[in-house]
């Protein structure tokens, strides 16, 4: 099996260049200055020259509060660029995995949003990833677009890294206690989008760590289980304002995944857990 993955530089697309690698594939991990996915020409070029069966787009970007001022960049990136993806993954019969994100909910729901529910994001980056999956959807290849949030692992900035942090230099920390999500650990993302691509039963999906948190609750866990006597103090939004507003409430409904590959993504405790045992 041939595999190709964009942005494999980042913390996501190096976990996937390794769980293909340990599948026995032949990993084509390509960073940004190798494949520039908003330049048409290149992309076409790349995927004729490589023949991937699996192009997955790990290539974003992902600075949510920088697109407010870069509106332009970021739907070149991840709007633009996911097109010209699916259109070569189209004519040379790859299948396109294609990341996605929580924030293209507008964060008003009360209960974990279904696959199907009505995108309205709140902010420029959530508008550029539902530009991307438009632009997706509507070429007509064969494609998956396997929506996340809040991810940590190896390889990337991350919360979780930036608690820890913190909390070995500072005797208290305040952290945001009303925005909700699901805490995703990029090893078992990149598990879980290798058996999706595997099951060719096509379409949407949410591929997050089971359960919510609040950034308050998964800094609490990571103080925690690093053994620190940190005092972590639950705070408002408003307490931290920032450019770009984030929904509230972005927890995702995993169905169907569960029926697709066998499998839930486990609790996101046990997934920092894991984590944590790796970095401390």
């Amino acid at each position: 099996m041939i595999v190709l993955v964009t942005g494999a530089r980042g913390m996501l697309g190096g976990q996937v260049v390794l769980e293909y690698q340990k599948r026995g594939a032949e990993v084509y991990g390509l960073s940004r200055q190798e494949l520039d996915i908003t330049n048409c020409e290149q992309t076409y070029t790349t995927i004729k020259k490589i023949k991937p069966e699996i192009v997955i787009n790990c290539a974003a970007y992902t600075n949510v509060d920088g697109a407010e001022e870069e509106k332009e960049k970021a739907f070149l990136i991840n709007g633009l660029g996911p097109r010209y993806l699916s259109l070569a993954c189209r004519q040379f019969g790859s299948t396109l995995v294609h990341i996605s994100t929580d924030y293209i909910f507008n964060g008003q729901a009360n209960r974990p949003y279904q696959i199907y529910d009505t995108p309205c994001p709140i902010n420029v980056y959530g508008a550029s990833k539902l530009f991307g999956e438009a632009a997706v959807r509507e070429t007509g290849g064969r494609f998956f677009i396997a929506r996340t949030s809040w991810l940590f692992g190896p390889g990337g900035k991350n919360f979780i890294d930036t608690i820890l942090s913190l909390a070995r230099q500072k005797d208290e920390l305040n952290v945001v206690n009303d925005q909700q999500g699901s805490p995703t650990y990029t090893v078992d993302l990149a598990g879980a989008l290798a058996d999706l691509a595997a099951s060719k039963i096509y379409g949407t999906y949410h591929t997050t760590n089971n359960g919510a948190a609040t950034w308050y609750g998964l800094a609490k866990k990571v103080v925690a289980t690093a053994g620190l006597k940190t005092v972590v103090n639950p705070c408002g939004t408003k307490d931290f304002p920032r450019p770009a507003p984030r929904p509230a409430y972005s927890v995702m409904n995993p169905f169907p995944l569960k029926k697709v590959i066998g499998y839930n993504l486990p609790d996101w405790e046990d997934a920092v857990e894991r984590y944590m045992k790796e970095i401390i």
